[in-house]
């Protein structure tokens, strides 16, 4: 590794800046931590210090994955793997592969993300590095539950959970918590859904992680929708929208806005079903997220076929399933395909079946899990 530079190391207002960021990114202030990371990175480059160079890229690129833009993550992260060989840095070059990963899984990226974050788990298992293997197979699940396979997920959610336990780290757990909250609602288990969310969001109240209290109330809210308790769905809902509008987390901030809107669909409420849709929808295509993209598209077409619009909702459906099909999303091409079939009067497919989940449709509204 390139050694960092002495002025650097010994530049008080520097340090200050990062520690600074730090603070910032760990009270969820992502946009304003960000603005020190690139502050601080243009003054390590300006100083030829590669060490803090990469230090700052990594921290971009997660600050960047976090409130949504996926492409300036993927360039952070990748613009630290070419420093990163440069300077002979493998540790460096698994955790930005890791990261590239994570910014190409929310892109629907999902085989470019699992090569990347295989990749990196190589070199942590090659290293005995126990936190870095555990990350990785969090990473990995995530990824599986883009793909479809839910089983996969599931399993990859347990064993990171398990390790994370070993090394005693407690905000880990949480979210292996929330991916084995959304994983479970998905294959149908709606009560230990909403047990795992509510676990997790007892850690990051107890943490303070702003982040992680908003990502467990959504799923809390979801689980209770899946349970038809619209009551606390909507409850839940809110208080994980003013979290997200208070941090500018804009990702998971669309999701809980199709939750809603998803909600109100199924309570009857079309038009206020119909506007939350539309504004996830702008929401998912400003951060390019396919599958968020998809979901609104298949809420509208649903609204459309409940309003006997059938040329709005064949518009909607078709590109619903024409999207599915193309990124390869086992779960979405399934909903697109039900969807479709109603609209088309034909029979039900049994989708569902290949996709290890335990639902089974009962007719619209569909209360897409």
């Amino acid at each position: 590794m390139a050694q960092s530079s002495d002025n650097s190391k010994n530049s008080p207002a520097l340090n200050k800046i990062i520690l600074e960021a730090e603070r910032l990114r760990e009270s969820s202030s992502y946009r304003q931590a960000l603005r020190l990371f690139l502050k601080a990175l243009n003054t390590y480059g300006k100083m030829h210090d590669e060490d803090g160079m990469l230090r700052c890229m990594l921290s971009a690129g997660d600050i960047f994955r976090m409130v949504g833009d996926f492409d300036q993550a993927a360039h952070s992260y990748s613009s630290a793997i070419t420093l990163a060989h440069k300077t002979r840095d493998p540790l460096i070059t698994a955790d930005a592969q890791a990261g590239l990963g994570l910014a190409l899984r929310a892109q629907g990226k999902w085989r470019d993300a699992l090569r990347y974050i295989r990749r990196s788990r190589k070199f942590y298992e090659k290293n005995k590095d126990r936190q870095g293997v555990a990350f990785s197979l969090w990473a990995e699940a995530g990824a599986l539950r883009i793909q479809g396979d839910i089983a996969g997920t599931l399993r990859l959610y347990r064993e990171a959970y398990r390790r994370f336990r070993s090394l005693g780290d407690t905000q880990a757990i949480g979210y292996c918590l929330c991916g084995l909250g959304g994983a479970s609602r998905i294959a149908g288990n709606f009560r230990a859904s909403l047990k795992f969310y509510k676990e997790a969001n007892t850690i990051f109240t107890n943490l303070k992680d702003t982040f992680g209290k908003a990502y467990s109330f959504c799923g809390i809210g979801n689980a209770y929708r899946m349970l038809q308790d619209y009551k606390n769905a909507f409850a839940y809902f809110s208080k994980a929208v003013r979290l997200y509008t208070r941090i500018g987390d804009r990702v998971s901030y669309s999701y809980t806005l199709w939750g809603l809107a998803t909600a109100y669909k199924m309570t009857g409420d079309a038009e206020k079903a119909r506007w939350f849709f539309k504004k996830a929808l702008g929401l998912f295509r400003k951060t390019q997220d396919p599958r968020g993209v998809i979901y609104c598209a298949l809420g509208l077409g649903e609204i459309a076929l409940l309003k006997k619009k059938n040329a709005l909702a064949k518009k909607y459906l078709s590109f619903a399933l024409q999207e599915s099909r193309t990124y390869s999303f086992a779960l979405e091409l399934c909903y697109a395909q039900i969807l479709c079939s109603v609209r088309d009067g034909k029979k039900v497919p049994g989708c569902y079946n290949k996709t290890g989940t335990k639902l089974s449709f009962r007719g619209i509204p569909f209360n897409i899990p």
